[in-house]
């Protein structure tokens, strides 16, 4: 067992710990892009086994990731290491009867699929094919695994698909041809290819070939760029793939209207089971019997962010109907329970995602766990296994009853790590908002907190606008990261934000600047009478995308509120915005329609028609590859600022799309971020 492996298994176990503990220190960015991180955890059909991964950087800043194998049954039973070798396991699933796990990896040069027998052995390679394999799912007999693909509609094998892709490699032109949006899409230029799916025989032996299902269909699946195989199942009964989508069209750039489709495992016609709605299907699962299919439905077409309804379907009758019509939450995944009577989903609930049990007979709903933000990993019949996150927890693994009692832990990844740091304690709260609404937030004592002082805000504005700064640990807008700078964080989640009822979140479609800018007035007045320690006389406010937005807004409607602003991704002209960005449904649905039809709103909520009025410091960041909110918009912010004389800073990568994923780019947003405030501020 190599070093770093088996320090991790120590500490993933509890085991270890420094002879000389450190006094924690207050938190940072380079403690946060070393942290252990969990993936890929995976739970046997019995409830017994649990394996998930672990990404590790060591003492060296060498990175090593693992799976580990924990024995459920036994509350004193300690991880083990099933895997060594070097690179990732990823998308564990285990084989129904238990004694095997299959993962996807990259040990043969390309992204294949392994089983790896629990008992000892090597894992041994799956599939062999021509192309990389982008996820997958197994049926439930185990007998027969679906796999997505990138390839070329065309295409008749996978063969023809290698050579294409190699051909465009090797052209002398580099000139790209479309002949219909959308062209790109998030941070990727269309290529013309297509995630389709591929099913094949798993009997032992090696897979070389598979069924492309959906061949010929110029549709996608899973839908890029964010979704995965949580849109794709099988029929219980092995004979069919159900899966979400498109249907082939010129429309891409401003249609949400995804269906879900039926098509047998051999290949051959499709069939729409959800045809009635022009809005988006998603997420199709089966009860294990094959009588229920539930799935997740949208009822407006053209917005991303409405409540997704539960829909269950008899398929014994035919008959369909929204489960839980009355509770106003937007689930983002469901799981039956073993005997189908029971969906556990997982919601955005006021500034929590919390786990609900749903009774499908008569719409009952019951909140299960409700703290931190959590994500569904299996459901048995011994309990509900879900990873949880919190303001000052960055994920772990744990278990609790299906009455939703007997929590119990069941991971440590960062025991050692978070014993060396220090967080900001916080606090949920609220205040009268726009109309007298109540609205929510969260606000984080600096780290170095001493009673009786005064201490400089960090007013951060989440993105979305449809989103939320809850109470989650993130890889990239951390707010103990303020904090442990010596700032007081308040975070407020303002009219259109999500996980307070779907009018909520509707009231900022047709309002970008109108509430959502009361709120952040309301708020930050509030938090700092509710809190005397917060000083809203010396406050510098930040936020991406949206919050970018909000920033240059502010900068118009606001610019007496802060001492500066920093400005990530955020539109500066909503003009050339609708032009130049990607998914055109989203500007469409919240200005109502194209900017051809309704120029007046567009202008109304445009900041660059109110840049009169700028004059705080604002420091500008933004990423080439960003096709949601291209970088012309941070540079024509950027470039006014620079002509008026008004203090100004521009931070660009070439390497990032509309977020900043690579760690070391990471840490110099920020150093560059709090170096900006530090400067603006009087701490």
């Amino acid at each position: 067992m190599k070093k770093t492996s088996l320090l991790l298994a120590l500490m993933t176990a509890g085991l270890c710990s420094s002879v000389q503990a450190a006094a924690p220190t207050a938190f940072n960015v380079q403690q946060l892009v070393n942290l252990n991180k969990l993936h890929s955890a995976a739970v046997s059909n019995d409830g017994t086994k649990l394996v998930y991964g672990v990404k590790i950087k060591d003492a060296n800043n060498e990175a090593s990731s693992d799976l580990y194998l924990l024995d459920l049954s036994d509350k004193n039973a300690k991880p083990m290491q099933l895997t060594s070798a070097a690179g990732t396991e990823s998308d564990v699933t285990f084989a129904p009867d238990g004694k095997s796990i299959y993962f996807m990896a990259s040990r043969s040069g390309s992204s294949q699929i392994y089983k790896l027998a629990l008992n000892g052995g090597e894992a041994i390679q799956v599939t062999d094919l021509p192309l990389d394999v982008n996820g997958y799912k197994l049926s439930q007999d185990g007998k027969q695994v679906v796999m997505t693909l990138r390839v070329f509609p065309e295409c008749k094998d996978l063969q023809c698909s290698k050579d294409k892709f190699q051909a465009e490699k090797d052209k002398k032109t580099t000139g790209r041809e479309y002949k219909q949006l959308m062209v790109r899409h998030w941070d990727t230029w269309e290529d013309h290819a297509r995630n389709h799916l591929f099913v094949a025989p798993l009997n032992g032996n090696k897979i070389t070939t598979a069924i492309n299902v959906t061949q010929g269909r110029d549709t996608e699946t899973p839908p890029k760029p964010f979704s995965g195989m949580e849109e794709v199942t099988f029929t219980p009964d092995g004979q069919h793939i159900v899966y979400s989508a498109k249907a082939p069209s010129t429309d891409q750039a401003w249609t949400t209207n995804y269906d879900l489709w039926q098509v047998s495992v051999k290949g051959g016609e499709t069939t729409n089971l959800t045809p009635s709605n022009a809005a988006w299907d998603a997420q199709p699962v089966f009860s294990a019997d094959g009588r229920y299919l539930a799935y997740l439905a949208m009822s407006k077409p053209g917005f991303e962010a409405d409540r997704y309804k539960i829909m269950l379907r008899d398929n014994a009758t035919g008959d369909e109907r929204e489960v839980a019509p009355l509770w106003d939450r937007s689930p983002s995944s469901i799981n039956f329970s073993s005997d189908g009577r029971t969906l556990y989903v997982t919601a955005q609930d006021v500034g929590q995602v919390s786990i609900f049990e749903v009774n499908t007979q008569f719409g009952d709903v019951r909140p299960i766990y409700n703290q931190g933000s959590s994500h569904l990993v299996a459901v048995t019949s011994k309990g509900i296994i879900f990873d949880n996150t919190s303001l000052t927890e960055p994920g772990d693994l744990y278990k609790i009853n299906l009455e939703g009692e007997h929590l119990t832990r069941l991971t440590e990844v960062n025991k050692d790590k978070l014993a060396n740091i220090k967080f900001g304690e916080y606090q949920q709260f609220n205040f009268k908002g726009w109309n007298d609404e109540t609205v929510h937030g969260y606000w984080i004592k600096p780290t170095n907190f001493e009673e009786g002082k005064q201490y400089p805000i960090a007013y951060l504005v989440h993105g979305g606008p449809q989103g939320s700064f809850g109470n989650s640990f993130s890889g990239r807008w951390n707010a103990q990261l303020w904090a442990g700078a010596g700032y007081g964080v308040v975070m407020v989640d303002f009219h259109g934000s999500t996980g307070y009822g779907q009018a909520f979140t509707d009231s900022i479609s047709k309002d970008w600047g109108g509430k959502p800018l009361e709120d952040l007035q309301k708020g930050l007045a509030a938090v700092a009478e509710q809190q005397p320690w917060l000083d809203a006389t010396n406050a510098c406010a930040l936020g991406g995308s949206y919050g970018g937005y909000m920033m240059n807004w502010i900068q118009g409607h606001w610019n007496t509120g802060f001492k500066c602003l920093v400005n990530h991704a955020g539109l500066f002209d909503m003009r050339s915005m609708y032009h130049v960005t990607e998914e055109l449904w989203f500007p469409e649905y919240d200005f109502g329609g194209p900017y051809s039809d309704n120029k007046a709103l567009y202008e109304k909520f445009n900041p660059v028609n109110y840049v009169e009025n700028w004059k705080t410091p604002m420091l500008i960041i933004h990423g080439e590859k960003d096709f949601r909110v291209p970088y012309g918009q941070g540079l024509a912010a950027f470039s006014y600022m620079q002509r008026k004389g008004i203090p100004s800073e521009l931070l660009m990568f070439p390497d990032e799309n509309h977020w900043i994923l690579n760690q070391d780019n990471l840490q110099q947003w920020y150093n560059n971020v709090l170096g900006w405030m530090d400067r603006w501020t009087a701490k």
